[in-house]
């Protein structure tokens, strides 16, 4: 496992950690999901709304060079993952297909709609309707997610949150990434019983969590994954 500024389960090399390591690190993951070695599949992170779908004989260096923000799957046994140090991350599940999407969720890439598209391109990958739930994990909550005006008001008009996910009580706006997100799945039809939240900020709790704003660039990064489960098609 990773040492130092990386301690203990990095899952990236950009920022400077021992690459041989981190693939150590990410095939820990695997374990802990009853994953093959290889089939948790992440893409390169742009802060964008492009979505990959994971099809028979796609490889992980297939779908690791593509620039996209989430990964989507219905092969059995397969997961899905996108990397964070603050970002917001979505994990969506379908309860009749067994298929799965990973959604990494910056702010540049809520306001463009990144949630919206990972969705959507789950559901036009299955034959059926499905029957969706979702989680949002930890990431910087509205205690540090300090922002310009300009930001501030990005993030409010991009789900019907509106300004009740801005705090304005203090010198500079703080905005509720979490209630965005979770709007924004409401938006797209999920009732409140199939949200899930893994709640944590990243910037407070430094015992458990990499964060970029709280560390800089030699911050490590986390690993957010689902992965598929067998269900009668």
């Amino acid at each position: 496992m990773s040492e130092g500024a990386y301690a203990t389960l990095n899952t990236s090399a950009g920022a400077g950690d021992d690459p041989d390591v981190v693939r150590q690190n990410v095939a820990l993951i695997e374990r802990a999901l009853d994953v093959s070695p290889e089939r948790l599949f992440y893409g390169s992170q742009v802060h964008g709304v492009d979505v990959a779908i994971v099809r028979t004989g796609d490889t992980r260096d297939d779908v690791l060079v593509r620039k996209v923000d989430a990964v989507a799957t219905s092969l059995e046994g397969t997961g899905c993952g996108v990397r964070s140090a603050d970002c917001g991350t979505v994990l969506v599940g379908d309860r009749r297909s067994g298929a799965v999407a990973a959604i990494h969720a910056g702010w540049r890439g809520t306001v463009l709609g990144v949630v919206a598209a990972g969705v959507r391109a789950l559901r036009a990958s299955l034959d059926q309707e499905p029957e969706l739930v979702a989680a949002v994990g930890p990431h910087i909550e509205r205690c540090c997610f300090e922002v310009g005006d300009d930001v501030a008001a990005e993030l409010a008009a991009c789900s019907t949150a509106g300004e009740r996910a801005v705090d304005r009580s203090r010198s500079k706006p703080h905005v509720d990434l979490r209630i965005v997100l979770e709007t924004q799945l409401r938006d797209l039809g999920f009732d409140a019983a199939a949200i899930d939240h893994v709640r944590g900020c990243t910037v407070c709790d430094a015992d458990r969590f990499f964060s970029y704003r709280r560390d800089g660039a030699r911050s490590g990064r986390l690993m957010a994954a689902i992965v598929t489960s067998v269900r009668s098609r």
